[in-house]
């Protein structure tokens, strides 16, 4: 099997400011968070979500669909991030240095 470039493969870090001053924004709020975790997104912090995608054309492609739900007088921003420069993320909890994001195992299908 041939390995992935971490040139090639992209982080999506999808960040977000929902209105959340009545009943129905909150549940559009929270029905946006859900399609995200739908689509295997992981939480990374507060408003912020981020999932692996083995080429561009499929990061394209959900950052697409997400573009689709964002709800109305939502700010998204939808960044892509190489592999290797998300390698390169420094976490900490406190000051303490933190464990770094595992890719999730891929199954190849030929």
């Amino acid at each position: 099997m041939e390995a992935v470039s971490g040139y090639r493969a992209m982080w999506l870090v999808v960040c977000f400011d929902l209105p959340v001053g009545t009943s129905k924004e909150r549940r559009d709020a929270t029905r946006f968070r859900n399609r995200l975790l739908e689509e295997g997104f992981a939480l990374k912090q507060w408003s912020v979500y981020t999932r692996y995608f083995i080429t561009r054309a499929q990061a394209d492609a959900a950052a697409n669909r997400i573009g689709g739900f964002v709800p109305p007088m939502g700010k998204v921003s939808i960044m892509f991030i190489t592999d290797k420069q998300y390698g390169m993320v420094r976490n900490f909890e406190g000051r303490v240095p933190s464990g770094k994001e595992q890719k999730p195992d891929q199954l190849a299908l030929f």
